[in-house]
């Protein structure tokens, strides 16, 4: 090695424990022939041997990017050695204490000690080689400059070795995960510890159970045998020809000392039992799931607040790049694994480990040792074949999550966007897309299923393999006199005490490796840190004016594009401040930075003089009301979603706040009034409606800063000016910011603020801004020129109010007859904002409270009549 440079970890190691390998193999020789401790050494050899692979796997999978987890090459070389060490340590150790009878046995035994003596030899030059494999790794003479480390980074690459660190780290990953779960599994409150504990209590009597079931059946079975050959002995000698001096008759058995206690105390622990080990039908496995069903209900109460009160308090960017279907997918699977990892984990896969290794110790001690032996193999061949599938399977569940999330956001996203779909008769591609991303899913699902079938075949053939062998050795040592007739019975009903939860433990596995697959995703979720947060110890908004400062704020939602740029305005409390500008100037933006959606790169925005960055978000926006532009209701009551503003206000005060919307009339025309469900987002009302609504609700709240978002954009000239009256009275009693493209509904404000690419162009009152000649005023004149700008075709929806309140809704055909339309439009004098369909000559015009594209689908209230009238009644009335 060159000097001064440290030599890796991993090498140090390894050859520390190559020396240490070498010593451990002379020791074990040594007490192999002095017949002593040859288990000990063994599986100091193994643990020692398996390590240094294990050391040297991972420092080449650090290095050269190798696939095969180490964790798995570390449990096989263990489980591999131990199962030969295990089986050849017992037999050498039984011939040698054995006494030799006959020379035939001498000479039998005497082989096979030779080949016991031969394997040990091949195994310790097995261990020898690996050595050998692992000094040529760590020879200082292997580079070609003396460096260990040269002649694998040659080959290596750092994306490799990222993608083998995030190999090796998933185990890590799982069991945060477990960990994650058995924190909700304990429960939070005495009486459910103690109904915890009592289930606990009933698992490990179940355990005791299933061990002592096998044993009194094998106890019947040589009881019931003993007694038959004894019944039929007597009944031989109840002739009397047969009868001899000095030959007695077998003892006759009474009813009781057959059935006690052998036999009703075996069928005592079978009704406990239920039949089988997991079965449902016994008296302690319902006992049990009637002190878990509160316990698992509180775990998944406890989980589900948890994920939602996180995502409630997620800043704004996270649910702005997440699809709506995708969360709630993840929520329901992530929850409801919950439920399914605590129950097989706890009443299956722990017990069942618990059988085996009972199973296992009571028949290495009362029948022989290969019986355990072949027990122990069989179990522990069909774990890792199950568990190194099922990894496989994983791998493609978690691909088939990936194509449902996007098949479930796909279809949420269809039918969200029902209306678009219709307006563009987009049905064939969203129909195509959607088939798309099923048949994606269903290959994916496909390899999954063909999977499951192959380690179904394979987990038989384990099965089978040890039934075989079993049965073999109980037949062998039955025909020598070894074993009786009930210790065969005592295997064959261990083994399928075995066997029956054994065939269910692929689909445990299963269920915990997909319930960790789906949990992943909900606890990445619940590990996302807010972008937007309180600070410690924040303080409450003390509002005493409300007045809005922005001092010098630069943001943007990519650092490279930034959208507000040294921003600085301020707006007395009580006044009003209206944002005007092009589209992408950042007034909501601004909107967004003031109910601290976002923080500000640079800057601070100041509530009467309170940096809302050092208050508390819940007392920031509980002072703020907003009426959105596009307004979202719950899928609840009109009066819920009014009174969602105020939840403890009375229904006196809802509809109060209705009638200041100017939305109470037709409230009441629903037949169900106030307790009408509006549908999901509302759909089941108009856009004028729902944005009437959105002010009833901001009345109700009484906010010390109001937001208005284009809040005026889906009402009529008639309502907009009532609403706007009502909003006189509601905007004296607070600061109000408005955001407005039309700039005639902010005449009256008492400052406007003109945006311009990030920047404040101009700021003043309306008379001000036109005084000055600059951007706004050039926007005024353009807005009052260019109501009609343009040809007619260019023009869509227009429609006009007359004074009595009734609207007027134009039809018009296209043709070449510019000065008909021109004198009609003239004679009507629209008003802006007023909205006349793309047509050329009038058909006809509707007289009535709503224009018909607000006509909602399938559930409208009844409208007052409406007159058509023709184009000579029509042209004389205007």
């Amino acid at each position: 090695m060159h000097r001064g440079k440290r030599e890796p970890w991993s090498v140090n190691t390894a050859v520390r424990v190559e020396y240490c390998c070498k010593r451990v193999v002379v020791w074990r020789l040594k007490a192999i022939q002095a017949c002593q401790i040859g288990v000990a050494s063994q599986g100091l050899l193994i643990t020692f041997w398996a390590c240094s692979l294990v050391l040297l796997w991972l420092k080449r999978a650090r290095q050269n990017g190798w696939a095969l987890p180490f964790l798995w090459c570390f449990l096989g070389l263990w489980y591999c050695w131990g199962i030969y060490a295990a089986s050849a340590d017992y037999v050498h150790l039984k011939h040698v204490h054995t006494e030799t009878r006959h020379d035939a046995e001498e000479q039998e035994r005497a082989v096979l000690f030779a080949l016991i003596r031969l394997v040990l030899v091949v195994s310790d030059l097995l261990a020898v080689v690996a050595l050998v494999v692992l000094q040529s790794y760590a020879d200082p003479a292997a580079g070609a400059d003396g460096d260990l480390e040269e002649p694998l980074l040659r080959h290596s690459s750092l994306e490799r070795a990222a993608e083998a660190e995030l190999e090796l780290s998933k185990a890590g990953r799982r069991w945060q995960l477990m960990y994650g779960t058995l924190h909700y599994l304990w429960p939070d409150t005495t009486p459910l510890k103690l109904r915890f504990c009592f289930a606990c209590i009933l698992i490990l009597i179940g355990r005791a159970v299933n061990l002592a079931v096998p044993v009194l059946y094998k106890n019947v079975v040589d009881v019931l045998s003993r007694v038959s050959h004894d019944t039929h002995a007597n009944s031989g000698l109840s002739w009397p020809p047969l009868r001899t001096p000095g030959c007695l008759m077998k003892h006759v058995y009474t009813f009781n000392e057959v059935f006690w206690p052998w036999v009703g105390l075996y069928l005592l622990l079978y009704f406990l039992q239920g039949g089988s080990p997991g079965a449902s039908v016994g008296l302690l496995s319902n006992l049990r799931q009637i002190l878990w069903i509160p316990i698992t209900q509180r775990a998944y109460r406890r989980v589900s607040m948890d994920v939602f009160k996180h995502l409630l308090f997620l800043d704004l960017n996270f649910h702005l790049h997440r699809k709506t279907g995708q969360i709630m997918r993840i929520l329901d699977r992530g929850t409801s694994s919950i439920q399914t990892i605590l129950a097989v984990v706890l009443f299956n896969v722990v017990p069942q480990v618990i059988d085996i290794v009972a199973a296992c110790i009571y028949m290495a001690s009362a029948l022989q040792g290969w019986v355990a032996l072949i027990v122990f193999v069989t179990v522990s061949s069909y774990i890792p074949i199950t568990v190194l599938v099922t990894e496989w399977r994983g791998k493609i569940r978690k691909r088939m999550n990936a194509l449902d999330n996007d098949k479930e956001a796909r279809a949420t996203d269809m039918l969200l966007n029902y209306e678009t779909v219709k307006y563009f008769t987009g049905e064939r591609l969203e129909l195509r897309g959607y088939g798309q991303t099923i048949d994606r899913y269903q290959r994916e699902e496909y390899l999954q299923m063909a999977v499951l079938n192959a380690l179904n075949i394979l987990q038989s053939c384990v099965i089978f393999g040890g039934l075989a062998a079993g049965l073999a050795v109980c037949v062998h040592g039955i025909a020598v006199g070894s074993l009786t007739v009930g210790d065969a019975v005592l295997f064959l009903t261990m083994m399928n005490q075995l066997y029956s939860p054994l065939n269910f433990f692929g689909s445990y596995y299963r269920q915990v490796q997909k319930g960790l697959i789906d949990m992943e995703n909900m606890f990445e979720m619940l590990a996302t840190v807010p972008k937007v947060r309180d600070i410690a110890n924040a303080s409450t908004l003390q509002v005493r004016g409300a007045s809005v400062a922005f001092d010098g704020v630069t943001f943007g939602y990519s650092p490279e594009e930034p959208v507000l740029k040294g921003v600085s305005f301020s707006v007395d409390a009580g006044h009003t401040l209206a944002l005007v500008g092009a589209t992408g100037s950042g007034k909501s933006t601004i909107l967004r930075l003031l109910l601290r959606f976002y923080d500000p790169e640079s800057g601070a925005v100041r509530i009467d003089g309170q940096n809302i960055a050092h208050v508390t978000q819940l007392s920031l926006r509980g002072i703020i009301g907003v009426v959105p532009q596009d307004t979202v209701l719950f899928n609840e009551t009109i009066a819920y979603n009014i009174g969602y503003g105020r939840p403890s206000a009375s229904q006196e005060e809802i509809e109060h706040a209705a009638k200041v919307a100017h939305i109470h009339d037709a409230i009441m025309r629903f037949p169900k009034g106030y307790n009408t469900v509006v549908g999901e987002r509302g759909l089941r009302l108009s856009g004028g409606e729902k944005q009437r609504v959105a002010f009833a609700r901001v009345v109700l709240k009484n906010p010390a800063i109001l937001i208005l978002d284009e809040a005026t954009s889906a009402l009529d000239s008639l309502t907009e000016r009532m609403i706007q009256a009502s909003l006189a009275e509601v905007r004296q009693r607070c600061t109000t910011i408005i955001v407005a493209h039309r700039l005639s509904t902010v005449l009256d404000a008492d400052q406007l603020l003109v945006l311009e690419n990030g920047y404040v162009a101009e700021q003043g009152s309306h008379a001000e801004l036109i005084a000055q000649a600059g951007l706004y005023a050039t926007m005024w004149q353009r807005q009052q020129e260019g109501s009609f700008v343009g040809s007619f075709g260019d023009l869509a929806g227009l429609g006009h109010t007359n004074g009595n309140g009734a609207a007027f809704f134009g039809r018009f055909k296209p043709s070449n007859n510019t000065s008909k339309r021109s004198a009609l439009v003239s004679e009507m004098s629209f008003d802006e904002g007023t909205e006349v369909d793309d047509r050329d000559s009038v058909d006809e015009l509707v007289i009535g409270e709503h224009p018909p594209h607000e006509e909602a689908a399938g559930q409208r209230r009844a409208t007052p009549p409406r007159h058509r009238r023709s184009r000579s009644e029509t042209n004389s009335e205007a």
